[in-house]
């Protein structure tokens, strides 16, 4: 009871109701509050959940047995491929030596393994992982010969980005081991992690991303927010650093060096409102730009070992396009067709002759493809199992434009958005919706392989609009933008305006629309209940940021100059004021309507008190809110097991929202 009053007592606290309310006073609020159901099943905590549903459990449960397949690295020899998906709990690393050959599992680690690199001219693995969510990742050594597993760094500082050198001998990565915040760059031999010194200390967050042909530079980068990132050419016996562009405040993303050294591959956005790639030159500093007048982002790019191709992708207003260039000539080669989708994760042969992408389609989940540059022939390395389901029934993927409140050159400010439409309605039928917001908030909804969103379109009978308000990528630099600090409810108001599109629908039925999203998505989830309680049947929030001040002042201490930019510093008066006048938990009283809460405990993000305040919040004032929170877990949901827990809870509250068919 002690515990349970204290409780009570901070989420008051937290509530603006000051220290000075008696602890007997709080006690009797809370035994105002309707009476909590509260249930623990090992690691997972809820509250107040309906018993689930038995046949939609099992519908569920063969969508969350569709597997995705994603390129990591080719094995030193050009054999293999080194690909991440899941059989099990997690997602672990793969060996594949041929098309749709079998996938040979290397890593057994409790918690998903996704990112890692074979020693180029052997034969030794280094590979990422965290446990429980807490993103305080670790490097470990595997021999693939023997199975033996070292772990390479710290076991509590954050380490991740690390880059293999040519020769195989040492490798560069990042790590928060100084101080916690600051993360720093390290070079050395795997057995030598431990006890290097960094090559480069300093404030900020810094990355290796390419080392020259002669092993003798790092092409590092710093990332200061979405709008905002630097380059730097560092001496890797010196540690003596060149800043790239030193006289442009801009975005710069950095590729590789060129093959004679004296350039770098880079990305930028200086020239306009899109990012294009360009050949930097080190001596005059100028810039080649090679993508051309292109009105779409450039957004990755990859150097083959050889140096003799590159390969980038565009982002056509949410499909991929692939494009190949000579280095030698800067002039465009011929790239192969690929399925149309999204591609990422681009890797040459050792050889320079193939390229490995992932590949996901509306319909269709990430599977890996390899094209051969020569004679433009795609092969289809992996084809992920998708539970069974029939996936010609898949709802595809359709981009429309909706307008919004303001204006742009006389005309009305036009909001892209994804939809989803189920392929089994009913002529005539008027449809429930789930708006379902991305996080980020820079982040853009897609036209990709999604199971939740199918299982919501083909099993509970609902249209998905995915909208990339106002800040999203993708759409130029001004539009990234638009809700930075004291513009933040503006892309609020793009989900108004979005409603106003929906009851304009004639399929579509304004009287069942629901909101649902995670991290920043979560803050839009609540911030949009606030402002459209009445338009709203209910809101579903996943690990989201109920106020922005408590957020910046418990989010892990290496992100919080990161997130500064784009929320506004809550240690500045006007903007602090700002932040709590707009945050969900200042206006958690106009929220009527029933609420889903999700959260991982351990959250370096978005941290779980976040999510304990809402729903403190709004059952204080009688509010009807399941709440469902699952211990070994961090930003969202990575285990099998949680995300049917997760994704059942949120099916049972749509479902009772939705109610009957209109």
């Amino acid at each position: 009871m002690k515990n349970r009053t204290l409780w009570v007592r901070a989420a008051l606290v937290a509530l603006g109701l000051g220290t000075a309310m008696p602890l007997v006073m709080a006690a009797a609020q809370a035994q105002t509050t309707p009476a909590v159901q509260r249930v623990e099943r090992g690691n997972l905590v809820t509250e107040n959940l309906p018993e689930f549903d038995a046949v939609l459990s099992d519908r569920l449960r063969a969508y969350l047995n569709a597997r995705s397949a994603s390129v990591v690295d080719w094995t030193a020899d050009g054999k293999g491929l080194l690909i991440s998906t899941r059989f099990g709990e997690t997602g672990q690393l793969h060996l594949v030596t041929q098309s749709m050959g079998a996938r040979t599992q290397l890593t057994f680690a409790e918690e998903p393994v996704g990112n890692g690199a074979f020693q180029p001219g052997g034969s030794k693995l280094v590979y990422v992982w965290d446990k429980g969510g807490s993103e305080n990742f670790q490097l470990f050594q595997l021999d693939p010969a023997t199975g033996a597993t070292t772990l390479l760094t710290d076991g509590k500082s954050r380490n991740q980005t690390f880059r293999w050198s040519h020769k195989g001998d040492r490798i560069a990565f990042s790590s928060t081991r100084r101080d916690d915040k600051n993360t720093d760059i390290y070079v050395a031999a795997p057995e030598q992690v431990r006890t290097v010194q960094p090559l480069l200390a300093d404030t900020g967050s810094f990355s290796p991303v390419a080392w020259s042909q002669d092993d003798g530079r790092l092409l590092i980068g710093q990332y200061v927010s979405v709008a905002r990132a630097m380059l730097y050419v560092v001496d890797t016996r010196t540690g003596e650093r060149t800043r790239i562009k030193p006289d442009k405040d801009v975005y710069l993303g950095g590729v590789g060096f060129s093959p004679d050294g004296k350039g770098v591959f880079l990305i930028s956005d200086e020239e306009g409102e899109y990012r294009k790639l360009g050949l930097h030159d080190l001596a005059s500093n100028s810039t080649r730009w090679i993508s051309g007048d292109l009105n779409w982002d450039v957004e990755e790019a990859e150097l083959a070992d050889t140096g003799k191709t590159l390969a980038y992708v565009v982002n056509e207003g949410g499909w991929s396009t692939l494009h190949l260039v000579d280095t030698k000539t800067l002039k465009p080669l011929k790239a192969p067709v690929l399925p149309k989708g999204i591609v990422t994760g681009l890797k040459f042969s050792p050889d320079g002759t193939r390229l490995a992408v992932s590949i996901s389609r509306p319909t269709a989940p990430s599977d890996v493809f390899v094209a051969d540059l020569k004679s433009g022939a795609v092969e289809q390395w992996t084809r992920s199992e998708v539970g069974g389901l029939n996936t010609d029934g898949f709802a595809d993927a359709s981009i429309i434009q909706y307008p919004s409140f303001d204006q742009v050159d006389g005309k009305p400010r036009s909001i892209p958005a994804v939809v989803y439409r189920p392929k089994a309605a009913k002529a005539g039928a008027r449809l429930p919706v789930i708006v379902s917001i991305h996080g980020g908030p820079e982040g853009q909804s897609r036209p990709g392989f999604s199971s939740t969103i199918q299982f919501w379109a083909n099993e509970l009978g609902a249209v998905v609009i995915a909208p990339n308000v106002r800040g999203s990528e993708g759409y130029g630099k001004t539009y990234l933008s638009l809700d930075n600090g004291f513009k933040r409810e503006d892309s609020v108001k793009d989900i108004g305006a979005l409603l106003d599109w929906i009851a304009t629908q004639p399929d579509l039925d304004p009287a069942r629309v629901v909101v649902a999203g995670g991290s920043y998505g979560g803050y839009m989830t609540l911030a949009s209940m606030t402002h459209y309680n009445d338009r709203f049947a209910g809101g579903a929030s996943t690990v989201g940021i109920s106020n922005f001040v408590t957020f910046l002042e418990s989010t892990a201490p290496y992100r919080r100059d990161l997130r500064r930019p784009e929320y506004g510093d809550e240690r500045d008066p006007a903007m602090r004021d700002f932040l709590q006048k707009i945050s969900p938990l200042t206006n958690v009283s106009k929220i009527s309507k029933p609420m889903l809460i999700i959260q991982g405990k351990n959250d370096p993000r978005v941290p779980v008190g976040e999510a304990e305040q809402m729903v403190a919040g709004i059952r204080k004032n009688g509010g009807d809110v399941w709440y469902v929170l699952a211990l070994d877990e961090g930003h969202g949901f990575r285990k099998k097991s949680n995300q049917f827990y997760g994704s059942m809870a949120q099916a049972m509250f749509f479902r009772k929202l939705f109610g009957p068919a209109g």
